[in-house]
């Protein structure tokens, strides 16, 4: 059937970043759900003059948000935390767990699997139990084990087909015959909360790891003499690395180091955000573990230690262009391409190419967010002249 007007909209006058590059006074026409390659007579057109339309952002990397955890909360507390992230340009993403019990993730995931299957998460990411004591982070150390690959198989299981990522140290016990196991299953091994030398991470690589979880955080420094997990994640063109731009996990020195070694086509920008995100300074439990959130920065009550982050995809979009003047075209690669390809959903999102969702968020000059899109629908709609 011919496309009908009313089911159609054109999104005109705005750079358009596509994979090609950015386009000029653009235009994206949106046919129901789906970017279409052309309008039909009559459809109504959007002005968007002075502003930008980038891909929605596609989020690998998320514990929760707006007061809810993806860790422990009810169903609503979980779609509370999806919502406060889709109205800050996050339009695709993966639900991450902190260490529990096992019985406790095997249930979790059963609860997380079936958002999965609704389409509103795109998949499940494990963080723990399978990291190292020495790099735990804010993770509980007596709920930590070795990646034994039965019990990485059973949350394989507990997932029913949803698991998209496990980050595990991969020097531990174990460690390299999961690896080997989630890859023959599609599912991504990620290294991180590692305390690797530079042989093991590249014997992790060789066998099939494709992710450092949070590049430089939870693992040891690049030192002259020991260059240990990040020299290996860096060298590396099969490894894509996580980066969390949110002014406090990284100097924008080490941010600028990461893309001049990886290209823009190995790096994925994620949140790490825990449930203060987007819902402001305060008490929290991350897991078993108390936090405090003090000027946007979460911290574990006992220790101190970074307790993931506050962060949404549009500041560390704002962040990467206006601060660290990194080309929007490679931020856009960085924040919605590359983490779809990694997941397995880039032939419906990732990028404004006809035939994919209309997935799309809309910045103004400032790069500050003021409409969101999600499979044709506005989320935040932008306010026009």
């Amino acid at each position: 059937m011919a496309p009908r007007a009313a089911d159609s909209t054109v999104l005109a006058g705005a750079r358009v970043v596509l994979p090609t590059g950015t386009v000029e006074d653009g235009r994206v026409t949106v046919e129901g759900t789906r970017i279409a390659d052309s309008a039909p007579e009559g459809a109504r057109t959007v002005d968007l003059s002075g502003h930008w339309v980038v891909p929605g952002f596609v989020d690998m990397h998320n514990h929760g948000g707006g007061g809810a955890s993806f860790t422990s909360g009810t169903v609503d507390e979980v779609l509370t935390g999806i919502r406060t992230h889709r109205e800050h340009g996050t339009t695709t993403m993966v639900a991450s767990t902190v260490t529990g019990e096992m019985d406790f993730l095997a249930r979790r995931a059963g609860v997380l699997s079936e958002l999965v299957e609704q389409g509103d998460l795109a998949g499940i990411h494990f963080e723990g139990p399978f990291i190292s004591p020495c790099r735990k982070g804010a993770h509980s150390e007596e709920l930590l084990r070795d990646p034994d690959p039965a019990e990485v198989r059973k949350l394989l299981d507990a997932a029913r087909g949803t698991a998209r990522m496990f980050t595990l140290a991969t020097e531990l016990p174990g460690g390299i015959d999961s690896v080997r196991l989630l890859a023959e299953h599609g599912v991504i091994a990620a290294i991180g909360h590692t305390d690797a030398t530079y042989e093991q991470t590249v014997e992790a690589i060789d066998a099939g790891a494709t992710v450092a979880t949070h590049l430089f955080n939870a693992m040891p420094p690049l030192a002259h003499r020991e260059p240990g997990p990040i020299a290996a994640l860096l060298e590396d063109d099969r490894i894509t690395v996580e980066l969390i731009n949110d002014g406090t996990h990284l100097h924008p020195a080490v941010l600028e180091l990461a893309y001049r070694h990886k290209g823009a086509g190995r790096v994925a920008l994620i949140t790490d955000a825990m449930d203060a995100a987007g819902f402001g300074d305060g008490e929290y439990q991350l897991g078993p573990l108390a936090v405090e959130v003090t000027d946007g920065v979460a911290r574990l009550v006992d220790g101190g230690s970074i307790a993931g982050s506050t962060l949404t995809l549009d500041t560390a979009f704002r962040r990467a262009v206006t601060l660290d003047e990194i080309p929007v075209e490679d931020v856009v690669r960085s924040i919605s391409a590359n983490p779809a390809r990694l997941l397995g959903v880039d032939d419906r999102v990732g990028s404004l190419d006809p035939g994919k969702d209309a997935d799309l968020v809309v910045l103004d000059e400032d790069f500050v967010l003021k409409g969101v899109m999600r499979q044709g629908e506005w989320i935040i709609e932008p306010k026009t002249a």
